[in-house]
Parts: C-alpha cells; sequence; structure tokens
C-alpha cells in the first residue's frame, strides 16, 4: 500500500516518491529519520535500497545525531518562546536541506507562566523561625559547565497551569499522591482538611497529585523529588554531572493540567481570533487545579518532612536509607504557600512535512513528536527531537481532525527516544507483529551480536508490548480522541533527571547514550516500521492479535467485578466476531497473494487492495465513540484512554474502570447499573470493529 508520510516535528508532515503512501513528519521527527529521504527522487534505488539503509543502521552517524541534539539543546525552550521558536526554524531548515517539501503552521494557544513563588516553613516549638524553602537555580554548576551562561534563562520552578493564591496550613505527608495513598491515611485517622499536602514524585501524573489532594481536603500541594526514587537512593553514587542522578537541590516540573490540548480551545484548534473560554469557564471544566502547588527539591522536601509530627508512615512510605524518619502530621510545621502566574496567548510552531507517496498519495503514514522543553530537554524531548504539553500536536490533530479520521494509516511517536539501555514499544495491538519484524531487522546498539528484537525478548522469552493509553504524550490525539492506529518506541525506561534543568547535553553525552548509537537505532526502528507500513501492498495489520488482548483484558475485568452483577457475556461474543472477522480478513489477503498469475488480474485486484486497505484502516475508528468517556468527552477511545486519576496511568476498558471506581465508592443500584452501560458500550464497539473488518452490511 503505497502511502504518503505525515512527518511532525511538533509539528510536521511528509511526502515519499517511490514509497506508496504519503509520509508526514510533524515536529511534534528525529532528523535522522528524514535523512535518507533526501535522495527520493525518480532516478533513484529500487525501495528496497532505503529499507536497507535502517537495517544496518546506515541512515545517519552518531556526530550528525549528536549536532543535531547539541544544536536543539543549546538553550532552554519552553513553549512560546523566542528559543523555542528558534528550534522550530532549525528543523525547518534541516529538513528543507533534505529537499523534503516543509512548512511551520503555527497555533496561538493559552500558556501559563511563573511571576513570583514564596514557601516559608514555620518551624513547631522550640525551633520556632521562619526557614525559607530554597529553589533550584542550577546550584550545582561545576567546572566546564557548558550551561552556566544560559542557566539563568531557566524559567522558575512553577507547575504549569497550578492556580495563583495564598495558602496557609499544616503539613501532612501523603506518599505518592495517589487515592489509595488517602485511603491510607484516612485508615490511620488523618484529617487532611485544610492542610497543604506533601507528596513525592514518582507513581502519577503531577497534576492528579495536585487534584487527588484537593479531592481529600487540601487546600494546597508541595511535590518533591524523593532521593529514593531520583537520588540514588542514598547509596552513595553521587549525583550529576559525577553520576545520572538528580542532585539534591533539583526540582522536577511541569503541567498540572489534566486535559489535552488549548485548555481554553477544547476539541477544537487554536488558530488566530478563535473563540476561546474564559478562565471561569476553563475552571468549570474540570481539567485546571483548584488549589495552588509548587514542585521543590529532594533537599527540601526533607527539611518539610522534619517539621512533620505524629504516626510514623508505613515502611514503604519511607525515604532512602540516610533519609529522615517520614511521619504522618498533620504538623506541627506550617507551611505558607504563596504562587501567581501569568496566563498569556503565546504562539507556538509545528513543523510539517511531506515525502510524496506514488500509489496513494491520499493516504497518511505519520511520524511525530513534541520539540519543545521545559528546560533544555535533551531526552525529554529532544531525543526524539521535539512541543510542551503535547498541546501542539493536539492543536493540529484537531484542526486536520476529519482528513486524519479518513486518511492517516498510523501514527509513529517518539518522545524520549533514549534515556539508556533496553529497547521499549508501546502500540495498539495490531501493530504487534510488525514491531517484532522490524526489531528483528535492525541491531542492537549495545550488542552487536544480536538484534534488538533476541535482547528485547531475552527476560522472558516473549517481547513486552505496552499500551497507549496514557496520556502523557502527542499520540494521544490520534489514538484517544480518533482512534488511529499508532506506536511509540525508545530505549531506555525512565530517567532521574526528568523535566529538571540537568536533562542537557551533557547527562545524555555522560549517562543516556555516550556513543549516540542507541538514537540510530531508535531512528531505524522507526523509520523501518514507516517505511513497510508506506510500502506493503497490505497493511502490515493483524487484528487477530487486538482480539486475544481484548479477550485477556475482558477475562481480567470478569474475575474483578464477577461478583457484583455486571453481565460481561455481550463483551465476550462481540471478541468473538472481532476474532473471526479479523481471521476472515487476513484469508482474504492471502488468497490474494496466492492467486496471481495474470497481469489482468493483478490489475483486477487493485480494487481489491484497496478496499481490505480501507477496512483494515478504519477498524481502530470504530472502536471510538462520538460522546467519549463519560465526565471526559474529548477521550473518544472506549479501549484506550488515561485512568481518571492518573493521566500517565493506562486503563483497558477506561469507562468501565471509572463506572467501576464510582460504583465502589457510591455503592448504590444506580451506579452498578452505570457499570454495567459501560459495559454493553464497549460491547458495541467492538462488534462496530468486526463490521468494518469484514465489510459487509448486516
Amino acid at each position: 500500500m503505497k502511502k504518503q508520510w505525515s512527518i511532525s516535528h511538533s509539528h510536521n508532515y511528509t511526502k515519499l516518491k517511490h514509497s506508496m503512501i504519503k509520509i508526514a513528519i510533524v515536529s511534534f521527527l528525529a532528523i535522522g529519520i528524514a535523512t535518507s529521504f533526501s535522495f527520493l527522487l525518480p532516478s533513484s534505488p529500487p525501495k528496497s535500497y532505503y529499507h536497507s539503509l535502517y537495517i544496518s543502521n546506515s541512515i545517519s552517524d552518531n556526530a550528525s545525531i549528536s549536532h543535531d541534539l547539541y544544536m536543539l539543546t543549546r538553550r532552554p525552550h519552553v513553549a512560546g518562546t523566542e528559543a523555542n521558536a528558534q528550534a522550530a526554524a532549525y528543523v525547518l531548515s534541516t529538513l528543507l536541506s533534505y529537499n523534503i517539501d516543509s512548512h511551520i503552521v503555527s497555533y496561538d494557544v493559552s500558556l501559563t507562566y511563573p511571576i513570583s513563588r514564596s514557601l516559608i516553613l514555620t518551624q513547631p516549638e522550640p525551633a520556632s523561625e521562619q526557614l525559607p524553602i530554597t529553589f533550584d537555580l542550577r546550584q550545582e554548576i561545576y567546572d566546564g559547565d557548558p550551561y552556566a551562561d544560559v542557566a539563568h534563562e531557566v524559567l522558575p520552578t512553577f507547575h504549569a497551569y497550578a492556580k495563583s493564591g495564598t495558602v496557609r496550613g499544616a503539613v501532612v505527608y501523603a506518599n505518592y499522591g495517589r487515592v489509595e495513598d488517602y485511603k491510607t491515611l484516612k485508615e490511620m485517622g488523618v484529617n487532611v482538611t485544610g492542610t497543604i499536602v506533601l507528596a513525592r514524585y514518582g507513581k502519577i501524573y503531577r497534576g492528579d497529585i495536585v487534584n487527588n489532594a484537593f479531592e481529600a481536603g487540601a487546600i494546597g500541594a508541595i511535590v518533591y523529588t524523593d532521593r529514593k526514587d531520583y537520588g540514588g537512593g542514598g547509596g552513595g553514587e553521587g549525583w550529576f554531572p559525577q553520576a545520572k542522578w538528580m542532585p539534591p537541590s533539583g526540582v522536577q516540573v511541569g503541567s498540572v493540567y489534566d486535559g489535552a490540548g488549548d485548555p481554553s480551545t477544547p476539541g477544537w484548534p487554536s488558530i488566530e481570533g478563535c473563540e476561546r473560554l474564559s478562565d471561569d469557564e476553563v475552571e468549570k471544566q474540570g481539567n485546571v487545579p483548584l488549589i495552588p502547588s509548587l514542585p521543590v527539591s529532594a533537599a527540601d522536601g526533607e527539611t518539610i518532612m522534619r517539621s512533620v509530627g505524629g504516626q510514623v508512615a508505613n515502611e514503604d512510605w519511607q525515604g532512602s536509607k540516610d533519609s529522615p524518619t517520614y511521619r504522618l502530621g498533620p504538623g506541627p510545621g506550617i507551611l505558607n504557600l504563596t504562587y501567581t502566574g501569568k496566563k498569556a496567548i503565546e504562539t507556538i510552531q509545528n513543523v510539517i512535512a511531506i515525502i510524496e507517496g506514488v500509489e496513494e498519495p491520499d493516504r497518511f503514514v505519520i511520524l511525530g513528536n513534541h520539540r519543545d522543553a521545559w528546560t533544555f530537554g535533551a531526552v525529554d524531548p529532544n531525543s526524539g527531537t521535539a512541543a510542551l504539553l503535547e498541546i501542539g500536536s493536539t492543536e493540529w490533530v484537531e484542526d486536520n481532525r476529519e482528513l486524519l479520521a479518513s486518511r492517516a494509516v498510523a501514527y509513529l511517536n517518539v518522545d524520549c527516544a533514549v534515556t539508556g539501555a533496553g529497547f521499549h514499544a508501546s502500540a495498539t495491538p495490531q501493530l504487534d507483529k510488525l514491531l517484532v519484524k522490524t526489531t528483528q531487522q535492525v541491531g542492537d546498539p549495545d550488542n552487536s551480536s544480536q538484534t534488538i528484537y533476541e535482547s528485547w525478548v531475552a527476560p522472558d522469552n516473549s517481547p513486552t508490548i505496552e499500551r497507549l493509553g496514557g496520556g502523557g504524550s502527542d499520540y494521544a490525539a490520534f489514538v484517544q480522541h480518533i482512534g488511529i492506529a499508532s506506536a511509540d518506541v525508545s530505549f531506555g525506561k525512565g530517567y532521574p533527571v526528568y523535566h529538571s534543568m540537568y536533562d542537557d547535553f551533557v547527562w545524555m553525552e555522560k549517562f543516556g547514550d555516550p556513543m549516540f548509537q542507541r538514537h540510530i537505532a531508535v531512528a531505524s526502528v522507526w523509520g523501518l516500521t514507516a517505511l513497510q507500513l508506506a510500502d506493503e501492498e497490505f497493511l502490515p495489520f493483524d487484528y487477530l492479535s487486538y482480539a486475544y488482548e481484548l479477550q485477556k483484558n475482558a477475562k481480567d475485568l470478569e474475575d474483578e467485578i464477577s461478583d457484583k452483577g455486571i453481565r460481561l457475556a455481550p463483551l465476550f461474543e462481540s471478541i468473538k466476531r472481532l476474532r473471526d472477522a479479523a481471521t476472515k480478513i487476513n484469508q482474504e489477503r492471502k488468497a490474494i497473494e496466492e492467486n496471481r498469475v495474470w497481469a489482468w488480474k493483478f490489475k483486477k485486484d487493485q480494487v481489491k487492495v484497496r478496499e481490505i486497505n480501507d477496512r483494515l484502516m478504519m477498524a481502530e475508528r470504530a472502536f471510538t465513540d462520538a460522546e467519549g468517556l463519560s465526565g471526559r468527552s474529548w477521550y473518544k477511545h472506549l479501549i484506550y484512554a488515561p485512568s481518571k486519576h492518573d493521566d500517565y496511568g493506562s486503563s483497558y476498558f477506561p469507562g468501565i474502570d471509572d463506572a467501576f471506581e464510582e460504583a465502589r465508592s457510591l455503592s448504590t443500584p444506580e451506579s452498578w447499573r452505570s457499570v454495567q452501560h459501560q459495559a454493553w458500550r464497549v460491547s458495541r464497539a467492538v462488534r462496530h470493529v468486526s463490521q468494518v473488518l469484514a465489510g459487509e452490511l448486516t
């Protein structure tokens, strides 16, 4: 199926001469990916030549990738700033130098920036003096630090979209700020109402940490980077720049907005002069925090912790071995928290590059990531070459919704391309076999004697492919809003200097990927997957993998709610229909491939091939529902969406999960009927998918 590529550099779109389908590169794309496409002229070698470049890791060299990363991370480049516009210009000029048709699409979005912050701890008697809490200003500047001259450009530590205000209250320690942590506090008799919560990063999205604190009755939230999770656990290795760990003064910043895209334009693009919600209307949407919050360092978190008395926290709530004893409170330490933020409509840039296909240029294979960073962004996002808060990709998807819904074959995402060793992949299930195939063809950057696939499966003899239910990346708009088959690949998983000013080129060069071979490997898997999607006559989708995944998930759900009177028989019946339809379409493809003898028959088959590919492409759309999830209507996908209480968390059957959590809390007949209704919704969606695959009217 020769299609068109879209390459999106926080914002890109692309075209491929010898490929069948159009390829779009949206910067929101790694520069290395685009390199080989510059030679795709009518007199170029056959497609197999370009495939071989990816298989041999010859698409680029580590020096050019290193140079691109250095250029993109020389200065902090937060969304809406001149530095980020310069990064977009660099991406554009690089793509144009490859002779790729490229342009910039801009959106005017609502962003927030810090004006002033204050956090003062009042110690209990006899140490009654006020202790101001420090804020990270790259205190760990060292000899030869290449960022010493530009560190002052980093914004003061803050939470984007945090509520402005002043609050004063006793401190309560809430572990990772999860719903279950507040249940534990309640069971231990700790009253959170009217307090300021101290919670640590590490398990859930920071916006949900703040929202969970509000729902528990807190009036403010402080979130810190515990040394146990980010500082090496007090193991004596030291910290950056001597080791990979976050310095004690390091602060993780980021957004606490719990929605997708621009908060003032929910569901439509933020183009110039567009309709916008007022600040009050945005707040009523329920996706921005209703209490002030601030991020602080491990050092400041421990200072606050020493002021907390009360019961000793459970063992799994404690810090590293040399941390103070963690207690629950409330108090006697008192925090005075003041935060003032500024809201502004600022311009962000999406770089779009197009490589035109030959046979079906109306179809898109899209590669993308985001480009803006909270600070220097060497890992997140510029190791994938990356706009802040996935706003850019969301606005672009909303702006092109109907075209993407009718023509997009797949979206391939890379955000944090490299954080260390070890290959990781997430995907919608019909892409599982394709990812296996491509990783079997690309060498492991850390072991030249084996492929990426061989190292990937080594731990348990089977590749672990996660799903795309989390909301923390650019794929969210493609999968969860429109229903486009998608994948995300990376090397390494998590890194201690995440969203801090130590996420810079030096950290990457010393700890993430010293030889930049992992970057090349990611680009090889990324590009080879895109080429196979663009060049295969039949889309390499296998919905049997989807049916098996849904069967497993439904069985797990049944085990959890079987004693609640919820009937899942219709869901299992729909999954059986999907399995049958997936088997049938696979057989149709095989029959066409095996029965070709005459040229006239090949020409006749082209219409049938197009029709089969239509069914394969559109089947994922049928998992979406126009009404969306209850209370979260932007999320349309009924199989994969973020957990209601953790935007990073991936929840299967999210509508059922939301209703089940509410029913367990309320335990009313009506709440349990809601669970059953959500199960019916999913069963209908799965049935619709099987109908699309079958390609027949009822």
